[in-house]
């Protein structure tokens, strides 16, 4: 077991995941009882094929999710660590995913996966309405200029846009409430976000379904985003956006996205990755 923070170069920043470079034979419940162990967002067990090729399977305390973007970052620097830089094929719940890692000349190393093909779906007036009453956000709060949708790019998360940095920064929600609404409609995240610029963002992912009030930097949540921009003509393209994450957490993030102009392609999402001492 190894442990990392992703989408940032210092320990105290970012998001923390658990990596198991080698969890060959180790059962479900094993796994879970690893993650909820190490206790953070997600853990990720890595399963090497006879092909060279990696299963990956993602475990949050208290249940399993079909993608994470974050342990895909730290297990991406992780292997690179022991293995060398280069291209990896990580077959995942939620599909195929295509992680590249690099160098840099100060010895950094980065990594950008590419995610499957995102899509987005309507969120429906009642959703919307159980959503805001839980986040205790009025309709007034939105920014019409980015409407709700729920946006997939191998986990479910719904959009939210804020009108303003402060109602952002503002977050205290009903965990139970959201939790339950999260349970019943498979959403893995809920993607809160304010515009800045053009191609800035910042975000705030409350996590409840995993146990986790908030997740400092989601992968997941910004590759499904950059879908949404993508779909609904949102954003000039290609595309090439930064997203500002867990600044109201004390654990500053900065995640790299990449949108193609191809419908239907998926974003690619890069950043940093450092041990934890």
């Amino acid at each position: 077991m190894t442990r990392y923070v992703a989408f940032a170069t210092d320990p105290g920043g970012g998001n923390p995941a658990g990596v198991v470079l080698d969890a060959t034979g180790a059962g479900d419940a094993e796994m879970l009882a690893v993650a909820a162990e190490v206790g953070y967002s997600e853990t990720a067990f890595v399963m090497p094929r006879p092909d060279g090729e990696l299963d990956v399977r993602y475990f949050s305390p208290l249940a399993e999710v079909p993608f994470c973007g974050h342990a895909t970052i730290a297990t991406a620097v992780a292997y690179a660590e022991r293995h060398g830089t280069g291209e990896l094929r990580l077959h995942t719940p939620a599909g195929l995913v295509r992680v590249a890692t690099v160098k840099d000349q100060d010895g950094t190393l980065r990594a950008e996966l590419v995610s499957v093909p995102p899509h987005t779906e309507p969120l429906a007036a009642d959703d919307l309405a159980e959503l805001l009453a839980a986040l205790r956000w009025s309709p007034d709060d939105l920014d019409p200029a980015l409407p709700p949708r729920v946006a997939y790019a191998g986990a479910r998360h719904p959009v939210l846009a804020a009108r303003t940095r402060a109602r952002l920064a503002a977050l205290s929600y009903d965990m139970a409430a959201l939790g339950a609404l999260m349970a019943r409609r498979d959403w893995t995240t809920v993607d809160l976000v304010w515009r800045e610029s053009p191609a800035v963002f910042h975000a705030r992912n409350p996590f409840p379904p995993g146990g986790v009030v908030e997740d400092p930097a989601t992968g997941a949540a910004a590759a499904a985003f950059g879908g949404y921009l993508r779909e609904l003509g949102l954003v000039e393209l290609p595309a090439v956006l930064t997203v500002h994450q867990g600044d109201d957490m004390g654990r500053p993030s900065v995640i790299r996205v990449a949108v193609p102009r191809e419908p239907g392609s998926g974003i690619a999402v890069g950043g940093t990755a450092v041990p934890i001492p």
